[in-house]
């Protein structure tokens, strides 16, 4: 028999999230607390709280608020007491994180360390459910001057065209490129088509004097660099 957890109107006022966020800080509540001040109200039997937890306990990659990147639009209209306000309203709180957590890595970022890189883009990678192939471009002095989505997909060679991931590159005048790409699945290992890929881009990037700094691949807040691990090369791979 299912317990029926109390209504936040039905709570001692020093549990329900808005007294205690007051009388005791925010980092005195529990995750599902801090999103039902989100919600602000559930459903007419279910608390906001009730509905917090439900969302953190839903079957999705990640654990607690890190499934909150994994639901899309209509993954929220489809949970009871979820609207369409509240749906672009939990969005919108993700998109935000996202971009607090870009803002607190750029103040370390360092092209030359992927730690650094990888911190930086862990966020958002974190919130596709596909992979993502992204490359980075930088001058002759290693500067950054601009970012592509290469492919969305599994990452493989008919996907990721050294004609095509080049021509942006020469076409924005890089010397040379950093490659990132996700795996939904939590494991950095490279696949086959992973090394691969970095195999025809570096050869063609030598070829065309713009040369292929690293790999990184970001998977369930882990990185790893092939260039680290001496899988950046022709002889490596």
């Amino acid at each position: 028999m299912q317990i029926k957890k109390p209504l936040i109107s039905e709570m001692a006022e020093h549990d329900r999230p808005r007294e205690k966020f007051e009388l005791f800080g925010a980092d005195k509540l529990s995750d599902a607390e801090l999103l039902a001040l989100i919600l602000r109200t559930g459903s007419r039997d279910t608390s906001a709280v009730a509905l917090a937890e439900e969302i953190l306990n839903l079957d999705l990659p990640g654990t607690g608020l890190e499934k909150l990147y994994h639901l899309s639009k209509k993954d929220l209209l489809e949970i009871r007491g979820i609207g369409k306000v509240k749906a672009i309203q939990m969005m919108a709180l993700c998109e935000l994180s996202i971009r607090l957590s870009k803002l607190k890595s750029r103040r370390q970022l360092s092209f030359s360390s992927p730690a650094s890189i990888a911190r930086y883009y862990m966020a958002e990678f974190q919130s596709y459910r596909q992979e993502h192939l992204m490359m980075l471009l930088f001058d002759c002095k290693n500067h950054l001057i601009g970012e592509r989505l290469v492919s969305k997909g599994t990452v493989n060679a008919s996907m990721a065209e050294p004609r095509d991931i080049f021509g942006e590159a020469l076409s924005a005048g890089a010397a040379a490129i950093i490659l990132i790409h996700n795996h939904p699945s939590g494991d950095t290992t490279p696949s086959p088509a992973d090394l691969t890929v970095t195999r025809r881009i570096f050869e063609a990037g030598e070829l065309l004097g713009v040369h292929l700094l690293d790999h990184i691949i970001v998977a369930g807040g882990n990185y790893r660099s092939l260039k680290a691990e001496g899988l950046v090369s022709t002889s490596a791979l």
